[in-house]
C-alpha cells in the first residue's frame, strides 16, 4: 500500500466534519429546542430520540456488513459515502423546521420521523467511513494520527455550529432577549448547516478517491449478504473479550457526555444565568479543550499505551464534571456579577473536556487494532461492522443522553417553556445534581470494565506479524480457506 499522504488524512479527516455537526446540533439544540421552545414535554422529546437510537442498534451494524462485502469498482465504502449526501442535509434541515399549529403528538410525529431517517442518512456515510480510516493504513501509531485528524475536523465543525449559532442565529432580539428561546432560529440552523453536511461529505469522498485501488477488497468467496449475517457477525464481535470491555465503557462515557451536553443548555439558561450568546461558549469552550488537547494526546500516545491514556480521561472528565455545578451549589462559586464567574465556569470546562480528549482521541485506533485481532481469530476482515459499534456508541450519546435528559426534566419537574430567571432554586438546584454527580458517575462506572481490555503495542506487533504470514500465504495458494 502507497505511503499515507497529508492531503489524503486532510481529505478524509474533513468528512468527519458532518459527523461533528450533526452530533453537535443533536446534542446541544435539538432536545432544548423541542421541550423548551415548542413546549414538547421532556419524556416525549426523550422518548422520540431514544426511539431514533433503537433504530440505530439496527441499522449500523446493517451498514458496516453491507458494506463490508459490497462488490463495486468504486469499493466498498464510497459508493455509501456518496449516496449518503443529499439525503442528510435535506432530513437535517426538516428536523429543526417543524410546520407551526402542530400539536403535541404532531411534535412528536414529526420529531421522531425525521430523527430517524437524519440518524439512517448519517449511518449510510458515517460506518463507511469510519472503516475507511482502518483500512488507510496498517501501522499502530499512525492509525491514532488518521483518527486525530478525523477527532479535529470533527471538533472544529462543531466548534463552528456553536460559535456561528451563537453570534448569529442566537442575537438577542427585541421580542427575545434570549436568544435561544427564539423559534425562527432552529430552521435556519437546520437548513445552513444541512448544506454545510452535503458539501463536507461530497469534498471528502472526492478527496480520498484515489485511494480506491489500494484498499482492500472482499474476498471472492465471500459469504452473500443476508438478514442473519449482521446479527451473526454482532455476535462474533461480542465474543472479543477486548471488544466486549472497550464497547462497553466507551458507551458509558459517550452516554454520560450526551447526557450533560443535552443538559447543557438548559444548564447554561436557567443554572448559570446566561444570555444566548453565553450559553453557546460553554459547549465551544469544551470543544476548544478536545480540539487542543487531540495533537498532544496523540502525540503522547506514541509513549503511553491507548488503554491507560483511554482510562485516564475518563477519570479527569469525571472527576471535573462532578465539581462544577456543586461548587456553585454550595456557594464556593465566584457569584454571578463577578469578573472571574465566566472565566472560572469556561476554565473548568475546559480542562473537563482536555481529559475527555483522550479517549476521543484513541477510541478509534484502538477498534482498529480490535479489528486486527479479529481477523486473525477469524480469518475476516470486518472493520464495518466494529465501527458500526463505535458509530452506534456516539449515537448514543445524543440519542440515550437525550432520553436520560428528558427523563431527568420530567423527574424534577422542570417547567416548560419556563423564562430564564422564575425557575425555582431547588428545582434549578436539582438540574445542577444530575448534570454533575449523575453524569459523572455514569462515566466512571465503565473504568472497571477496561481490565479485560489486552490489547498493547506489543500484542498488536504479534497480530501484525501472524497477519502478513496468513495474507501472504494466502496469496500463494489461492485455493487456501479465508473464512
Amino acid at each position: 500500500m502507497p505511503k499515507l499522504g497529508l492531503s489524503t488524512k486532510l481529505w478524509y479527516g474533513l468528512g468527519q466534519g458532518a459527523e461533528g455537526i450533526k452530533n453537535a446540533a443533536f446534542t446541544v439544540l435539538l432536545f432544548f429546542f423541542y421541550s423548551q421552545v415548542l413546549g414538547l414535554s421532556g419524556v416525549l422529546t426523550g422518548i422520540a430520540l431514544f426511539i431514533a437510537l433503537a433504530f440505530d442498534a439496527i441499522t449500523d451494524p446493517l451498514a458496516g456488513s453491507i458494506s463490508d462485502s459490497l462488490k463495486h469498482r468504486w469499493g466498498r465504502r464510497h459508493p455509501f459515502m456518496y449516496a449518503s449526501a443529499l439525503p442528510l442535509g435535506i432530513t437535517f434541515a426538516l428536523v429543526f423546521s417543524p410546520p407551526q399549529g402542530l400539536g403535541e403528538t404532531g411534535l412528536f410525529v414529526w420529531l421522531t420521523v425525521f430523527t430517524v431517517l437524519t440518524r439512517g442518512a448519517m449511518t449510510l456515510y458515517h460506518v463507511p467511513h469510519l472503516a475507511l480510516g482502518a483500512e488507510l493504513t496498517d501501522d499502530y501509531e499512525e492509525r491514532t494520527i488518521v483518527v486525530a485528524y478525523r477527532t479535529f475536523f470533527q471538533l472544529f465543525a462543531a466548534a463552528l455550529l456553536f460559535l456561528i449559532t451563537g453570534e448569529v442565529f442566537f442575537r438577542a432580539t427585541a421580542e427575545f432577549e434570549n436568544g435561544q428561546m427564539n423559534p425562527a432560529a432552529y430552521p435556519q440552523i437546520g437548513i445552513v448547516f444541512g448544506a454545510a453536511m452535503l458539501v463536507t461529505i461530497l469534498v471528502s469522498a472526492l478527496g480520498t478517491h484515489s485511494r480506491i485501488p489500494f484498499l482492500r477488497k472482499p474476498p471472492e468467496n465471500s459469504e452473500p449478504f443476508t438478514l442473519r449475517r449482521p446479527a451473526r457477525e454482532v455476535r462474533e464481535a461480542l465474543e472479543n473479550t477486548s471488544f466486549r470491555a472497550f464497547f462497553s465503557c466507551l458507551v458509558l462515557f459517550y452516554v454520560a457526555r450526551g447526557t450533560s451536553l443535552a443538559l447543557g443548555t438548559h444548564m447554561g439558561t436557567y443554572f448559570w444565568g446566561l444570555d444566548g450568546r453565553q450559553v453557546m461558549l460553554v459547549p465551544l469552550c469544551g470543544l476548544s479543550g478536545i480540539l487542543i488537547s487531540t495533537p498532544i494526546w496523540a502525540y503522547l500516545s506514541r509513549f503511553i499505551e491507548k488503554k491507560p491514556m483511554f482510562m485516564l480521561g475518563i477519570t479527569g472528565f469525571s472527576a471535573l464534571t462532578l465539581l462544577l455545578p456543586l461548587l456553585k451549589i454550595w456557594g464556593w462559586f465566584p457569584p454571578l456579577e463577578s469578573d472571574a464567574y465566566l472565566p472560572t465556569l469556561f476554565a473548568i470546562v475546559f480542562l473537563a473536556a482536555f481529559a475527555g480528549g483522550a479517549p476521543t482521541v484513541v477510541a478509534g485506533s484502538m477498534l482498529a487494532d480490535i479489528a486486527d485481532e479479529h481477523e486473525l481469530e477469524r480469518g475476516r476482515r470486518q472493520e464495518g461492522v466494529f465501527f458500526g459499534a463505535l458509530s452506534l456508541a456516539g449515537k448514543a450519546a445524543s440519542g440515550l443522553g437525550s432520553a436520560f435528559a428528558g427523563f431527568v426534566i420530567t423527574l424534577i419537574s422542570f417547567p416548560l417553556q419556563a423564562e430564564p430567571g422564575t425557575v425555582a432554586e431547588p428545582t434549578v438546584n436539582a438540574l445542577g445534581y444530575a448534570a454533575g454527580p449523575g453524569v459523572a458517575l455514569l462515566a466512571a462506572a465503565g473504568i472497571s470494565l477496561m481490565a479485560r481490555y489486552s490489547l498493547d503495542r506489543a500484542r498488536h506487533a504479534e497480530i501484525q506479524k501472524a497477519l502478513r504470514a496468513q495474507r501472504e500465504g494466502t496469496a500463494s495458494a489461492p485455493c487456501a480457506r479465508t473464512a
